[in-house]
């Protein structure tokens, strides 16, 4: 009989990218459903100080709501030159919640000055993974990092948030430019989930 996990996310991509993971991995008996296919529970604001913090408290909050493994995760992009910003507030970093353009737009503003060899930066993802246990939840929580370089004007139109500018380590192109699949094979999240295959496994052997 499958384990039903839920993913804390309302993101179709997110769940298809996790379902990649465990079929490379040779993982069945996990059915995987998403924030849309459980009755609604207050989601808490993302107020953590790192990505590994919000993860670890949106994967608690779904697990204890529903009584299901939850995976949840969050990430972003931090810049050297910038001291690490803007972490977990890439999102928002120009002041609108999800504002693509504006936020890169702020990002390539403030990196204008800046010499290509100082452009260095990392795409962050943290992925939690919480099981329910008692009143309470064990959590486990892992990082994956993608490094690259922020270039000084957006390329391509794969992708979202920061793709356009950010190119990967090894490689000419940007992220925005990658397909799919080789973004999955390569990128922060994608080294994230395969962290949590371990745990995964252990859930769907129960």
């Amino acid at each position: 009989m499958a384990v039903t996990v839920l993913v804390a996310s309302r993101n179709a991509k997110k769940l298809r990218e996790l379902q990649r993971v465990l079929d490379r991995a040779g993982i069945a008996g996990i059915e995987l459903v998403g924030l849309d296919e459980v009755p609604p529970f207050p989601e808490a604001p993302e107020t953590g100080a790192t990505f590994e913090e919000n993860a670890a408290a949106k994967a608690r909050d779904g697990a204890l709501a529903t009584g299901l493994p939850c995976v949840a995760d969050d990430s972003g992009l931090e810049i050297d030159a910038l001291n690490g910003m803007p972490g977990v507030l890439s999102a928002r970093w120009s002041g609108a919640h999800g504002n693509d353009d504006a936020n890169t737009a702020l990002v390539l503003a403030q990196l204008a000055d800046v010499p290509d060899e100082r452009r260095g930066a990392a795409f962050v993802s943290a992925c939690a993974l919480a099981v329910p246990a008692g009143n309470d939840a064990a959590v486990t929580v892992v990082r994956g990092e993608w490094r690259g370089t922020i270039e000084r004007a957006p390329r391509g139109t794969n992708g979202f948030g920061y793709d356009p500018v950010f190119r990967p380590e090894g490689e000419e192109r940007t992220s925005a430019e990658l397909s799919a699949e080789e973004k999955d094979a390569a990128s922060h999240r994608g080294r994230a989930l395969a962290l949590l295959v371990p745990a995964l496994d252990a859930l769907a052997r129960r």
